[in-house]
């Protein structure tokens, strides 16, 4: 609370700054920072190395795009009257971030409060605080002031329920589980005892994404995607590919490169830069996929599972998993889980494809595997997720360029890296000055 006024008052171009120069200390330090993240959570080094990547994006997105908002928007002007539509910062910001992407989640919500004058408490996720310890300290030496950007780690139920329930906290941003999120946005109906606002809620929450893959797709890049959107980081992502309908006339040939090619998965320490697949974020996390597996073993069938032989036997790890048969309606085809396990479904036509990829409560991620245009502009019109991919993987959004969001229960609708994102974290303020006034001036 101290701290924001002054913070508030600093100059744009001294904020913007400070976050310049976050990013150029990021890039020097690049590799030492993406040999934290396979440290600390895991990553292999393309996906580590991706994460820091982004996270200096974010840097310098939102300083871009805070500069083009310093002048507010145009409004009409008439005689006798002076019309100004400005943005303020709303104050206090609490960051909320995932384990997962622990440099670019946590640098680009806490960066965008930063450059719109807000100051910042940053939470991170229990499993990942050396990499938010040292974020901070990189923006502390780039010059954001100690009282403006401030690291508290602890567990999420105690410190993160404490800020999130705090009546000086104005802004909540966070990423994480379904569950988590909607216990911030429920929590921060309650208005307490001496305060004088609403908080704002930012929540991106998850999703269980599907690729289709139609007919007449392209198979030799319909498999690479899926392999990547599947199994990339364990398929440790909210983006991630946990379902792939396929279409019956290339259903048997799909399936089976797909297993061909998760066969020659790289299952191993992560500092290892041959490897593909490095362990799951904790014991806990491998004890859900090992139970997932086995379920889906009683009620359906596990095409592919990685040889025994091949996972290591220290570490939380766990191979790559595909099941198929698995009736639409199982928990497994519907429950968000974090892990390298994907379900295929057989469809008869493109039409039962985007019924079933919409059949769930998340709208996150979507992919499109099809040379059809009229079932590609059909896709877009009516597959309902957030980010929609054609062709490609349906992982690694880039700042700017596919900015990143979700709704239903898969956020707010917001979108991280993208053009209205810094609105989240700004009040707008219209003036009007009556000019017609004896005294007052012209200009």
């Amino acid at each position: 609370d101290a701290a924001q006024p002054r913070w508030a008052r600093t100059p744009l171009s001294e904020r913007v700054a400070c976050l310049r120069r976050a990013a150029g200390l990021m890039r020097a330090r690049r590799f030492a920072l993406a040999a934290w993240e396979i440290l600390e959570v895991g990553k292999t080094w393309r996906e580590a190395d991706a994460d820091v990547v982004e996270a200096i994006d974010a840097l310098e997105y939102y300083s871009h795009g805070m500069e083009s908002l310093t002048q507010g928007k145009p409004l009409p002007q008439v005689p006798g009257e002076r019309n100004a539509y400005r943005y303020v910062p709303r104050g206090v910001a609490v960051v909320i971030a995932p384990w997962n992407f622990p440099a670019a989640i946590l640098t680009g919500m806490a960066s965008a409060a930063l450059a719109a004058g807000n100051v910042v408490i940053v939470k991170p996720a229990e499993q990942s605080s050396v990499m938010a310890a040292l974020v901070v300290q990189i923006l502390r030496k780039a010059g954001v002031p100690p009282g403006v950007v401030q690291y508290l780690p602890g567990w999420g139920h105690e410190v993160g329920a404490a800020l999130v329930r705090h009546p000086g906290t104005r802004t909540i941003l966070f990423t994480g589980s379904k569950a988590v999120g909607l216990s911030i946005v429920q929590a921060c109906g309650y208005v307490g005892a001496g305060q004088r606002f609403v908080k704002h809620v930012i929540t991106e929450m998850g999703g269980k994404n599907a690729l289709i893959v139609d007919e007449d797709a392209d198979l030799d890049a319909a498999v690479h995607g899926t392999l990547v959107s599947a199994f990339g980081y364990a398929g440790q992502k909210c983006s991630a590919a946990s379902r792939a309908i396929v279409h019956e006339t290339v259903y048997d040939r799909f399936l089976e490169r797909l297993i061909q090619a998760t066969d020659r998965l790289v299952i191993g320490d992560p500092s290892d830069p041959a490897t593909d697949l490095g362990p799951l974020i904790e014991e806990a996390a491998q004890r859900r996929l090992k139970e997932a597996v086995t379920q889906a073993g009683e009620t359906a069938t596990v095409a592919y599972t990685a040889p025994a032989a091949r996972i290591p036997p220290q570490g939380y790890f766990v191979g790559p998993t595909i099941v198929t048969e698995l009736a639409p309606q199982h928990p497994l085809a519907r429950e968000e889980l974090f892990g390298p396990l994907l379900v295929v479904f057989r469809v008869r036509s493109f039409d039962e494809a985007l019924a079933l990829a919409n059949d769930t409560e998340y709208a996150l991620t979507g992919g499109v595997y099809s040379r059809s245009p009229s079932h590609i502009e059909r896709a877009i019109q009516a597959f309902d997720v957030g980010n929609l991919y054609v062709n490609r993987q349906m992982t690694g959004a880039i700042v700017g360029r596919q900015p990143f969001g979700g709704h239903r229960l898969s956020g707010l609708g917001t979108k991280a890296g993208g053009p209205d994102y810094l609105l989240q974290v700004l009040l707008p303020k219209t003036v009007c000055v009556n000019t017609a006034r004896h005294g007052m001036p012209l200009e």
